[in-house]
C-alpha cells in the first residue's frame, strides 16, 4: 500500500509534526507499506530517508512564526498528488490543506486528517475579542467542515477531540502519539551534565519547547523568579528557539536562567531531560505535547499547564500522577514544583507512564484506520521522475 502523508509546518526546527511523520513512516516501512511525505522546502527536492521517500515542494515562511513554512502552490501539490497516486493519503494541517481531502474524495482515495491543535484554544487566544458565542459558532463550523472534508479526523487525547466531540463527528478516531523509549531513557542521566547545567545551584528544571506565543515560554520564566523569591535554589534550563526568543532572554536577566536554543541532536535533548528534576510544559493549548512524554520517558516528571492535554498523559487523576498541572500563572506553577520536589524521586513513576506509550502502539492503530494491519507483500512501483 502506497501511503502519502502531507504536512506544513515542517522543518528542520520542527518538533512534533517531523517526529511523527518519521515514527509514521518507520512503522509502515517495517510493515511492507510504501512512505512518501510531502513537506514545504526551498524547491522542489527528493531524496530517500530512513522514514520513506521525502519530497519537498516550494514553500514561503509565515511571517512572524519564527520560520514555519508552507506550501506555495496548492496546484503543483495536486498534480504530485496524481502523479503518486496514493492508496491512502494523511494530512497534519488542518487549516491549509483542506483541498488535498477534496481531491481525495474526487479521486475516491481514503484519506484522515491529524488535528493537532485546538481551534477553539487558538482563537480565544489570538482573537480574544470576539464573543464567545461567535467563537463557538466559527469553530463548530470550521470542525464541520474539516469532518465533512476527510473520511477520519485523528485526535490524540480526549482533550483534542473535544471539540469534535461537541459537534457529534461520526468520523473522530482517538489515537495517542508514542516516544521513542530507547532514545529517551533514565539511562542517559549524566551527573557530569546535570553539575555543569546546574552551577552550583540545588534543583535543575528544564523548559524544552518552541519559543512561541502559543507555547507561553515566558511562564517558565516567571515560575523561576517566583521560586528565586521564596529562597528556592534552582536553576532554568530553556531549550528552543522561536519569535519569542529576544523576549524571553531578556526577561531572563538577572535570574538563573540558561537558554541554550535550538538543539538539533535529540541525544543531547535526551541527555538535558534526564539531568533535570523537574521539565515545565506550560503551553496551555497543548493536545498532545510530546516533549513532556519525551521527558516522562527520561525519568523526570512534568509539571504542566492544567489547561492542555498534558495532564491525561501525566495520568493526573491517578494514585501516582507522574508530575502535576498547575493553573497559568507562575505562582501556581511554582507551588506544584515545591510539591513535587517534596515528594522526592518520581522518577520510576515518570518512566512507567511514558511506557503506556509506544509508536508500535500508534502504528498499530493507524494500520487499523488504513485497514492495512497486516503486513502486505506488495510489488514495488518505481515512480518515474516529475
Amino acid at each position: 500500500m502506497r501511503i502519502v502523508h502531507v504536512a506544513n509546518f515542517y522543518g528542520p526546527s520542527s518538533g512534533g509534526i517531523k517526529t511523527t511523520l518519521h515514527e509514521l513512516g518507520r512503522g509502515y516501512l517495517k510493515y511492507g507499506h510504501e512512505f512518501i511525505y510531502i513537506v514545504p522546502g526551498p524547491k522542489y527536492i527528493r531524496e530517500q530517508t530512513p522514514f520513506g521517500l521525502k519530497i519537498s515542494l516550494p514553500s514561503f515562511t509565515l511571517p512572524g512564526s519564527g520560520g514555519y513554512q508552507v506550501i506555495r502552490s496548492n496546484k503543483q501539490l495536486l498534480n504530485l498528488l496524481e502523479f503518486l497516486s496514493p492508496d491512502r493519503i494523511e494530512v497534519s494541517d488542518r487549516f491549509t490543506l483542506l483541498k488535498v481531502g477534496k481531491w481525495a474524495k474526487q479521486q475516491k482515495i481514503a484519506s484522515l486528517v491529524f488535528s493537532h491543535e485546538t481551534l477553539n484554544g487558538l482563537v480565544q487566544k489570538f482573537v480574544p475579542v470576539i464573543p464567545s458565542s461567535i467563537r463557538n459558532r466559527f469553530v463548530n463550523w470550521h470542525n464541520a467542515k474539516l469532518a465533512s472534508t476527510f473520511d477520519v479526523v485523528i485526535a490524540t487525547t480526549d482533550f483534542a477531540a473535544a471539540e469534535f466531540v461537541r459537534i457529534n463527528a461520526s468520523n473522530l478516531r482517538k489515537v495517542a502519539l508514542g516516544v521513542d523509549l530507547v532514545g529517551f531513557n533514565p539511562s542517559n542521566r549524566s551527573l557530569k551534565l546535570r553539575r555543569e547545567l546546574l552551577k552550583d545551584s540545588e534543583f535543575l528544571l528544564v523548559h524544552c519547547g518552541r519559543m512561541s506565543p502559543e507555547k507561553e515560554p515566558q511562564r517558565s520564566v516567571q515560575v523561576i523568579a517566583e521560586l528565586v523569591n521564596r529562597g528556592i535554589d534552582a536553576r532554568l534550563v530553556i531549550i528552543g528557539g522561536g519569535p519569542l526568543w529576544k523576549k524571553i532572554r531578556k526577561m531572563s536577566e538577572n535570574l538563573p536562567v540558561e537558554m541554550v536554543g535550538y538543539v538539533a541532536s535529540r541525544e543531547k535533548v535526551a541527555s538535558y531531560l534526564a539531568a533535570a528534576d523537574i521539565t515545565l510544559a506550560p503551553g496551555p493549548l497543548e493536545t498532545f505535547c510530546l516533549s513532556a512524554l519525551e521527558s516522562l520517558a527520561s525519568g523526570t516528571p512534568v509539571v504542566a499547564s492544567g489547561s492542555s492535554a498534558v495532564g491525561e498523559i501525566l495520568n493526573i487523576n491517578s494514585i501516582k500522577p507522574a508530575g502535576a498541572v498547575a493553573a497559568d500563572n507562575g505562582i501556581s506553577f511554582a507551588d506544584e514544583i515545591v510539591k513535587l520536589l517534596k515528594k522526592g524521586n518520581l522518577r520510576k513513576t515518570a518512566r512507567y507512564q511514558a511506557e503506556q506509550f509506544s509508536w508500535a502502539n500508534t502504528i498499530d492503530a493507524m494500520l487499523e484506520i488504513h485497514q492495512a494491519k497486516q503486513p502486505m507483500i506488495t510489488t514495488k512501483r518505481r515512480l518515474k521522475a516529475a
